[in-house]
């Protein structure tokens, strides 16, 4: 009697394994917009093959915005198993770590690339030039993530008292949001890569998601699937609209990931990914030890792996390639490095310095 009561008051551990599906096809995601940009004032007015360029990368444009959202959602499980310190302390040496060490990795790949390409004639200044890159890297490419990551879990342990209270999660949307309002109007620099304030609702959410998880699960299963697929649907072609309308205003950052029709994609593609829930080729991608992996070694191989694999096919400029063409390219650029990734993945896992790809 007394064992059947022990077993009765025993917490039941939630089971999050689809979060780390989510995560991966998010990141999949992300792999994909940076395979598929090469510029954004490229094509000369809206032909056929601009749009379905477009559509390309907003279709891949969810990645960011379901990270922070993801990273909130388990952020709020964590609250009851670390203090603030302790978890800080944990993701500093699982996540920042890596991340400096492959960033370090990034710009020593460049430096190298610069030097052989610039010492015969003279124009190599290291100073300058480490100066120059350093900013690039940290700012401006996708190393920016775990600065404002870090950043966004920092002020929500700091206001850790006051997690789940609706005023906080307000003052966090008047920031997203103005932040959004600027793609448009252009008041500071639009980049979302240096938008410091612009994610921590996202990782706010993420935490109101979890607190009222089984709520949200019931809402989900009970809709059906035409609804989020409409959703996803009418978002996705809205914001593709949008960045048609930002492109013919000259916008300074029409792919900006937080325009308000991209946050509205987003959500809507997480809700989707939500109902869908399982997909059965991430199992054997093994979500949970190769998505930062992934996020961390990737866009070196783009920017420099890419280049010498098409080098002796002597590519054509990318906006003169016909709309087949086009399609090929990026689909084998994607191919190329997420393949390459994972092999690098793969073959490090099995060393003593595994813990460099994160987990």
């Amino acid at each position: 009697m007394n064992t059947e009561l022990a077993k009765e008051t025993v917490p039941i551990k939630r089971n999050f394994d689809f979060i780390d599906t989510i995560r991966c096809i998010a990141m999949m995601g992300i792999v994909m917009e940076h395979c598929t940009y090469n510029g954004t004032y490229i094509f000369n007015g809206f032909p056929l093959k601009h749009i379905i360029y477009i559509g390309l990368i907003q279709f891949s444009k969810f990645g960011t915005i379901s990270f922070f959202l993801l990273a909130g959602f388990l952020l709020g499980s964590k609250f009851t198993t670390y203090s603030s310190w302790q978890y800080f302390k944990r993701r500093l040496s699982t996540v920042f770590l890596p991340w400096l060490i492959w960033s370090l990795i990034f710009l020593c790949a460049i430096i190298i690339q610069n030097y052989i390409a610039l010492h015969r004639s003279g124009d190599f200044h290291l100073r300058k030039l480490l100066i120059e890159k350093i900013e690039m890297i940290y700012l401006f490419t996708n190393y920016w993530f775990i600065i404002n990551f870090m950043f966004c879990i920092a002020i929500l342990l700091c206001f850790k008292k006051y997690l789940y209270k609706w005023w906080l999660g307000a003052i966090f949307l008047v920031l997203t949001l103005t932040y959004s309002a600027n793609v448009y109007f252009e008041w500071f620099i639009t980049s979302h890569t240096i938008a410091i304030f612009g994610f921590i609702f996202y990782l706010w959410l993420g935490a109101i998601f979890n607190k009222y998880w089984s709520k949200i699960e019931a809402f989900i299963q009970k809709t059906p699937y035409y609804i989020f697929i409409g959703l996803f649907m009418i978002t996705f072609y809205l914001a593709v609209f949008d960045i048609i309308h930002l492109i013919k205003v000259k916008s300074e950052d029409p792919y900006n990931t937080l325009r308000i029709s991209n946050v509205f994609y987003s959500l809507a593609t997480i809700f989707l990914l939500f109902k869908i829930k399982e997909f059965r080729f991430v199992k054997y991608l093994k979500p949970r030890e190769t998505t930062f992996g992934v996020y961390l070694i990737h866009y070196i191989l783009v920017t420099h792996l890419l280049p010498e694999v098409f080098r002796p096919f002597h590519i054509i400029q990318f906006n003169e390639m016909s709309l087949g063409n086009m399609l090929l390219y990026i689909a084998c650029r994607f191919t190329i490095v997420y393949s390459a990734t994972m092999l690098l993945i793969a073959l490090i896992s099995k060393t003593k310095i595994k813990w460099i790809i994160g987990r």
